[in-house]
């Protein structure tokens, strides 16, 4: 079993010790220290951040953590469900947020789960800015919202269609010129999140 602390974010097993494997108290931990981040680069009354995940087992229990503790802190959460590491990352900027976090272990096998930091621009977080949260986390000097200052969840689930949406009004998409070449496609979507927006982008481009 394995905790892995790095400056692109936290990955591990599921189960097992705290400290030593991805446990719920490390998700919140490490929740918690990357929130608390968020709130020293802007000073301003309210903060959001876009949390996304892929379709693990521990994906729904993980992304609870993660939203709640991020509320504890006083931080607005757009909830996308299941989506993709690029979606993510583009409604970051979409919905003007302070930061983002994927759920994901990408091609690990299922007992993996990592959480992966954004900044505001919807990108992985530099060394600089990996290597504060770390330090934050095990500091222990974190502080909560009062109960009058709670965050709040609120559910989004259209961004892999705006997604699509943004990839077909590229210039260098030519929808007519793919949907006239008459492809068909086979899609593993290898039980994640591949699955549901792959299939909906190529029917958008007119592929079979």
């Amino acid at each position: 079993m394995t905790l892995i602390k790095s400056i692109s974010g936290i990955r591990g097993t599921i189960g097992g010790s705290q400290g030593d494997n991805l446990t719920p108290l490390d998700a919140v931990k490490y929740a918690a220290a990357y929130g608390s981040w968020v709130k020293t680069q802007r000073n301003k009354e309210n903060y959001r951040v876009v949390v996304g995940r892929d379709a693990r087992i521990s994906g729904p229990m993980m992304q609870q953590l993660v939203m709640n503790t991020l509320i504890g802190l006083g931080i607005e959460v757009v909830d996308l469900g299941l989506s993709t590491t690029p979606t993510v990352e583009m409604a970051v900027t979409m919905e003007h947020a302070d930061g983002g976090i994927i759920l994901t272990a990408s091609h690990n096998p299922k007992q993996w789960n990592a959480l992966k930091l954004l900044n505001n621009k919807g990108e992985f977080l530099d060394a600089a800015a990996g290597q504060e949260i770390l330090d934050l986390a095990e500091a222990g000097t974190i502080s909560f919202a009062e109960v009058d200052d709670l965050g709040t969840i609120r559910r989004n689930d259209a961004y892999i269609d705006l997604h699509i949406d943004e990839i077909l009004d590229l210039d260098l998409v030519n929808t007519n010129l793919i949907r006239k070449a008459g492809f068909k496609v086979v899609v593993d979507g290898v039980n994640s999140t591949g699955g549901i927006a792959v299939p909906l982008l190529l029917e958008a481009l007119g592929v079979h």
